[in-house]
């Protein structure tokens, strides 16, 4: 904060107007301005150093400076209250309805008192606690892809499924004569009426040989 620096002041004079009351072992600097209003009082203690250019403008109550404080060059009150005894306020202060405590020290160019320029106090745990959430749409994190093994597609459950296919019970003659694997060469068995047929028809004279012997046999059992 820029201070001006202060100037001395050509006037050697204190003025006084209202209610003050200050004790004569008050140092008091010229250029200095004790005013107080209708109903207001201001009460200067001993041993109080009051700065040049001080304004001590009581207002609404009483403004008391207690045993031994200082206040500094262009320090500014204004209002009702109190600066505790041997406490120190800087010069260039500006103080309203002070509350100072005994042996408290300002710096210089401080301003106590003006709620006007108060920042709003930030909201306590409870306080957030108790106010109502409100939902903040968020985008979700975007995962990276990752090539990943084709899972085989479950069997449709909805679909009635086929039961196997079963092997029909072999026959007795499919028991007997099983039917040949692939490659490999199938025996063919023949019956006696087979064989007759195919000796017939590899030598049909043998048909009529045959006949003449049975005839010829025939014959000679008829004649005997």
């Amino acid at each position: 904060m820029y201070l001006s620096p202060l100037q001395l002041s050509s006037n050697s004079q204190i003025f006084l107007s209202g209610d003050v009351v200050v004790n004569e072992g008050v140092a008091i600097a010229p250029g200095v301005i004790l005013q107080a209003d209708p109903g207001s009082r201001i009460s200067i203690a001993a041993g109080a150093c009051i700065g040049m250019g001080v304004i001590l403008h009581a207002r609404e109550g009483s403004l008391e400076i207690e045993a031994g404080a200082m206040l500094g060059a262009g320090v500014l009150v204004v209002g009702a209250g109190t600066i505790g005894a041997n406490a120190c306020i800087g010069a260039g202060t500006t103080l309203i309805n002070p509350a100072i405590d005994q042996m408290q020290i300002l710096p210089a160019g401080s301003l106590i008192g003006d709620t006007s320029r108060q920042v709003a106090a930030e909201p306590t745990a409870e306080a957030q606690t108790a106010a109502p959430e409100t939902t903040t749409a968020t985008t979700p994190p975007v995962e990276p892809t990752v090539d990943r093994p084709i899972d085989p597609p479950e069997p449709d459950q909805t679909q009635p499924q086929t039961p196997p296919e079963t092997a029909p019970d072999p026959s007795p003659e499919t028991a007997a004569n099983p039917p040949p694997q692939p490659g490999e060469v199938p025996t063919i068995l023949y019956g006696q009426a087979h064989i007759n047929q195919l000796l017939g028809t590899l030598f049909p004279h043998r048909q009529a040989f045959n006949r003449s012997q049975e005839n010829g046999q025939t014959l000679s059992g008829g004649t005997g």
